[in-house]
C-alpha cells in the first residue's frame, strides 16, 4: 500500500478527488494540518463522498506530527522543482508521496530534505503546472504501474 500525504491542503473538491483515488489503488490518504476546509462526517457526507467511510484516512495536525510518524522513512515529494521525471522512480509498497498545497506546494525545507527523492510531471504546454488531484493520479497510477500491483 502506498502513502499519499498532502501538506495542508486548501481545496476540498481536490481532496475529495485524491481520495476516492486512493480507494480505487487502495492506498492511505494523509492530511497533513492544518487542513483548510471542514472534514466532519457532515461535511463529507453533504459533499457526496460516499467512499469516505473506505478511506484510510490519517489527519496529523501539524507537519511536526506528520513528520513524527514518518520516521526514518525516505519518502517521495512531489513538486514542480523536482529532479526526477514522475515515471523513473523505482516505486515500492510503502513509498509514501509527499503533495504540496495547491498555492503554495511544498516548503522549500521539505524539497531540499528529500532533493535526491524529488519527482515532477513534465508540462508541455502553457500552463504553470497541473492540478494537485491530476498530479496525484498521475503518479499514483505511475507508482502502482512500477511496484506491480496491477499484476
Amino acid at each position: 500500500m502506498f502513502h499519499v500525504a498532502l501538506y495542508q491542503p486548501e481545496i476540498p473538491p481536490n481532496t475529495g478527488n485524491i481520495g476516492r483515488q486512493c480507494v480505487g489503488m487502495r492506498a492511505a490518504l494523509h492530511l497533513i494540518g492544518p487542513v483548510g476546509f471542514d472534514l466532519s462526517r457532515q461535511a463529507v457526507r453533504r459533499a457526496g463522498l460516499d467512499y469516505w467511510d473506505d478511506l484510510e484516512l490519517t489527519i496529523h495536525p501539524s507537519p511536526e506530527a506528520f513528520l513524527a510518524w514518518l520516521g526514518s522513512r525516505e519518502p517521495w515529494v512531489v513538486t514542480r522543482r523536482g529532479t526526477l521525471r514522475y515515471d523513473m522512480p523505482a516505486y515500492a509498497d510503502g513509498d509514501v508521496m509527499i503533495f504540496g498545497s495547491e498555492t503554495r506546494g511544498l516548503p522549500d525545507a521539505w524539497v531540499e530534505r528529500w532533493a535526491g527523492r524529488s519527482v515532477h510531471v513534465p508540462v508541455l504546454g502553457p500552463v504553470r503546472n497541473y492540478n494537485l488531484a491530476n498530479t496525484v493520479g498521475i503518479v499514483l497510477a505511475q507508482a502502482c504501474l512500477r511496484a506491480g500491483f496491477y499484476d
